[in-house]
């Protein structure tokens, strides 16, 4: 009687996870279907509110979750507002993840995709977290995979930001965790429709929302070219109907970023003076989260732009072309190429003119 009592302790142990304590970071080995041998590490912070949200932080080509973890903003924020996070490891040599093969661009196909959507699957079980507050961030590699997650993961996810990424699909060759030098070098180009017929293709048949999304992208970058900024725009504005920003903001988050608002679903922050390297605003993200209030008001409906700085507003009626800051051309551009007077369309580089 004694042993069949500890054999039934043992058993309720081993069927049951043990929860890491508070503020620990960890690596999780048993979450579920893991074709891809993709690793898992969670983050637990010092004060995990109950029901809490989920972030996955993906890390990019050469990282590590360990450094990802350490290099970005997310673990103390976590503290801070009582959420997990996720950083997933890629399995390969040099770290990149695979977004290129048929299995990781489908819905339930196996690969890194489908491995991710496992680990949050874990995570939601095992801390009873929010299915309806699932975030997920990345930057390089890792702002590849994070469209491919909103693609092929839709109903998964409330939001998804990408730091100096390429369109979920751009990347496709047909192989596991293979380069598509194309892609990287902005010489892919699709109409909006066709970017849109490609992301539902990833999840077919699927007819619900999908998550809201911000994309960042340095206007001199070389690694992935900023063209890619241009065709992650036209892909996710065919999924939620935008054609043209709402409100354009200069200076924003700050000095040499400027925001252009499609709508509620969609934003988009130009860096004018950096390349592959933009910086991470962890605040703000937050915010896009909706963890923290203090996201964007739109104020102005499709049919014309409003920008807001330092408390003045400059609105541009219908046609009358792009404000000061606003983009006015650049390949892949289908937005507005004459700019308000006294603003001329001077051009930055191929894929960026703007109304100075």
């Amino acid at each position: 009687m004694f042993a069949s009592l500890w054999i039934s302790v043992l058993l309720a142990v081993l069927c049951h996870p043990l929860l890491a304590s508070a503020g620990t970071y960890s690596q999780v080995t048993n979450f579920g279907a893991n074709s891809s041998g993709a690793k898992m590490y969670l983050y637990v912070p010092t004060s995990l509110k109950s029901n809490p949200a989920i972030l996955v932080a993906v890390h990019h080509c050469q990282g590590t979750a360990q450094s990802y973890y350490g290099s970005t903003p997310y673990a103390k924020l976590a503290d801070q507002y009582g959420f997990l996070v996720i950083y997933p490891e890629s399995p390969y040599s040099g770290t990149c993840w695979d977004v290129s093969s048929t299995a990781t661009l489908t819905h339930e196909g196996g690969a890194n995709s489908n491995s991710i959507a496992n680990m949050v699957r874990y995570t939601l079980t095992t801390y009873k977290a929010d299915a309806s507050r699932v975030f997920v961030q990345g930057g390089s590699s890792g702002a590849m995979m994070a469209n491919v997650l909103a693609a092929t993961y839709p109903d998964m996810f409330a939001a998804v930001i990408v730091y100096s990424g390429v369109p979920a699909g751009c990347f496709y060759t047909g192989t596991v965790n293979g380069w598509n030098s194309d892609c990287a070098q902005g010489k892919v180009s699709k109409s909006a429709q066709d970017w849109a017929t490609q992301v539902r293709n990833m999840y077919k048949g699927y007819t619900g929302k999908y998550p809201r999304i911000q994309i960042y992208h340095g206007a001199t970058d070389t690694t992935l070219r900023p063209n890619n900024y241009n065709e992650t725009i036209k892909e996710w504005s065919g999924i939620f109907g935008y054609s043209s920003p709402m409100q354009v903001l200069p200076s924003t988050p700050r000095s040499g970023f400027t925001k252009y608002v499609y709508g509620p679903n969609l934003q988009g922050i130009w860096a004018s003076n950096y390349g592959h390297n933009v910086p991470i605003f962890g605040d703000d993200d937050m915010k896009w989260y909706g963890i923290v209030g203090g996201s964007t008001t739109t104020t102005a409906g499709p049919s014309s732009t409003t920008t807001t700085t330092a408390g003045t507003t400059a609105t541009s009626p219908p046609g009358s072309g792009q404000v000061q800051w606003g983009q006015c051309g650049g390949i892949g551009w289908t937005g507005p190429t004459t700019c308000v007077s006294p603003y001329k369309c001077t051009y930055s580089n191929d894929w960026y003119s703007q109304c100075i």
